[in-house]
């Protein structure tokens, strides 16, 4: 069964889509996303007085947070993206990655990084893990908790500290109550440059999507150069790196894990979902 055959397109399961950004030029993924029919809004991030000291990490949480205050009085799911996202062409019409009746919905990946599959639903959607937050879908009631978690981090480990905060979502949230959901295949492309505090933290430098639902719409930021030869070669460095981590995750037993499989009341779904997702020629 394919995911999100016969269902609902992901553009008619969110409300309003937020594109977090502090200077990048986003016309061309507002552009890209208004011609699918999303309702876009720039929310661009502004230094305060006395922020100097704090961490890139928490100015990026600050960022979030402020998407979580809109999506918390939304009445719709929200989508939200960073600027250096890269959505595929078809975006719009994709099925969406979460089951759109759950009420317990937390969080929705639709770009994922280190991600792995817990399990799949009946309905063919898979429950699972990512870290990094450069596209997700969260509702009203995940955005008051995640504006909670939020507050945490602001008094430990305090804004001046690095803290990985995006990696401990999934278990934020499920320790709650909710239900989070990873993608069949990404979205989109993480198109941005690395942030050196992951390098100062031993963290991975580059994150790329793994595999892709098609073609980018347009050229992302890391691959974008004065000649084209080079800007080609850029990109086809990115996709390939991504594409062999993403494999290496999978052949190692990391997007999904033996234990995980061994305990899965559907151990078959599950599996053929993980192997799945690795069939495919885009890069």
């Amino acid at each position: 069964m394919n995911p999100g055959k016969g269902r609902s397109r992901l553009i008619d399961c969110i409300g309003q889509t937020l594109i977090l950004a502090y200077k990048e030029d986003t016309s061309v993924l507002e552009t890209t996303l208004q011609e699918v029919g999303c309702r876009c809004t720039v929310l661009r991030q502004v230094h305060q007085p006395g922020q100097a000291q704090y961490s890139r990490s928490f100015l990026c949480l600050l960022n979030h947070r402020q998407a979580w205050e809109k999506a918390r009085q939304a009445t719709a799911p929200t989508l939200i993206v960073e600027a250096d996202f890269v959505p595929v062409r078809n975006f719009g019409q994709l099925p969406p990655s979460f089951d759109p009746s759950d009420p317990n919905l937390g969080i929705a990946w639709l770009y994922t990084c280190a991600p792995q599959v817990y399990r799949v639903t009946p309905t063919g959607y898979a429950v699972g893990y990512s870290t990094a937050m450069v596209a997700y879908v969260i509702t009203p009631r995940s955005a008051q908790c995640l504006i909670d978690l939020a507050d945490e981090i602001a008094q430990e480990p305090g804004p001046c500290a690095y803290s990985p905060w995006d990696s401990g979502i999934d278990y934020y949230l499920r320790d709650r109550g909710f239900i989070d959901y990873v993608p069949f295949r990404n979205y989109g492309e993480h198109g941005g440059v690395p942030n050196p505090e992951h390098r100062q933290n031993r963290l991975s430098v580059t994150h790329r999507a793994d595999v892709l639902y098609g073609p980018l719409s347009f050229r992302p930021p890391y691959a974008q150069s004065e000649t084209g030869a080079n800007a080609a070669w850029e990109y086809l460095k990115g996709r390939i790196y991504g594409r062999v981590k993403g494999l290496g995750r999978f052949l190692l037993g990391k997007y999904l894990r033996v234990p995980v499989l061994i305990s899965a009341e559907r151990p078959l779904p599950v599996a053929w979902f993980a192997l799945r997702r690795q069939l495919t020629l885009w890069l």
